[in-house]
């Protein structure tokens, strides 16, 4: 068999890590000149969320409208439930380049820029448009930057899963009904420092083993958002859903900043922009969903509890404390004009 010379190994293997197909003249970059007429673009857009979460069609929307503006240059596959691996993993592979987007939050991107972690404190913003506006904020621009400086380029900040609530199996109204109670929330320290300020004693596991961990009373309950409440069918073994809404849950998407800055200037505005507006209407469709998983899941024997949510937002200033976030929070808040 005729040897294939190393270069032209060296050359295909560099063409599979920047995601890049087909031929004509060489790639102009990113410089506002025109792209590539022949160069075709390919996007593996990864997430934990199953095909039935209504976040997944707007992912799968956000494609074809990509698809669609670029003349079908760029092309985004969406695969969910993990089937790319970890989001650990495929951020990690992001980073080296690979063309592949995750969606992501503030709990992990703070390992590369710290304080962006805040948009994950509870009560920070208390509804969607608020949401929007922090990230607008000059000082969340600042973190936008240091992100970009340690390889990511986020395409979007707001996409919008709801808000947080705690389910137990005893009403809760107050912070104190939380006391002694193991609550299962994420391992990230906004989480964690979070949770025990509101009340609750954080376990830390995998979304995925809070059915069984509850069942077999492992842990007392856990707090999440409706979307996923009703997906991991948690009315089967909790009996209350106290609307806390303590955390307002953003997501981003997140490239390599390698791979995006091949692309060339347009499509990267098509990519930014295509990805913003599908966030924007995304959040309606959740939104309208949300409230139509609480009507079934009150249908199949849950109860709402309405809690005291300035009890709770007094209860947060601890958090704040605890992270040393209550200065930038109010300094957030004035550029938001959120008093």
């Amino acid at each position: 068999m005729k040897k294939i010379p190393l270069v032209c190994i060296t050359a295909l293997a560099g063409l599979a890590l920047f995601g890049c197909s087909g031929s004509g003249n060489k790639q102009q970059g990113n410089s506002g000149r025109s792209a590539d007429s022949e160069r075709i673009y390919k996007l593996k857009m990864s997430t934990q969320l199953n095909e039935s979460h209504p976040m997944v069609d707007s992912f799968k929307t956000w494609a074809k409208n990509v698809g669609e503006r670029s003349g079908g240059k760029i092309e985004i596959t969406v695969f969910a439930s993990a089937q790319l691996g970890s989001d650990e993993d495929v951020i990690e592979q992001a980073l080296q380049g690979v063309n592949v987007a995750v969606l992501t939050d503030g709990g992990r991107m703070a390992n590369y820029a710290k304080d962006i972690g805040i948009i994950g404190m509870p009560y920070v913003t208390d509804n969607y448009e608020e949401l929007r506006k922090l990230t607008e904020t000059p000082t969340f621009a600042k973190y936008d930057q240091e992100l970009i400086n340690n390889g990511i380029r986020m395409l979007s900040y707001t996409w919008y899963d709801g808000p947080r609530h705690f389910l137990t199996n005893t009403p809760v109204t107050a912070p104190g009904d939380l006391k002694g109670l193991r609550i299962r929330t994420p391992g990230a320290p906004v989480w964690v420092k979070s949770c025990e300020a509101l009340g609750g004693t954080p376990i830390a596991m995998g979304w995925n083993d809070v059915y069984n961990a509850v069942q077999s009373k492992s842990i007392d309950g856990c707090e999440g958002q409706n979307t996923a409440t009703y997906s991991s069918r948690l009315y089967e073994v909790v009996k209350y859903l106290n609307k806390t809404r303590h955390f307002q849950h953003a997501n981003f998407i997140m490239v390599g900043e390698k791979w995006y800055s091949k692309l060339p200037a347009e499509y990267q505005q098509i990519l930014m922009e295509e990805c913003d507006k599908a966030s924007y209407e995304n959040a309606k469709i959740v939104q309208q969903a949300a409230e139509e998983y609480e009507k079934i899941m009150v249908e199949k024997g849950m109860e709402i509890v309405e809690p005291d949510i300035e009890a709770f937002k007094v209860a947060a200033e601890k958090a704040y404390a605890d992270l040393n976030f209550l200065d930038l929070r109010n300094q957030i808040w004035g550029e938001m004009g959120k008093q």
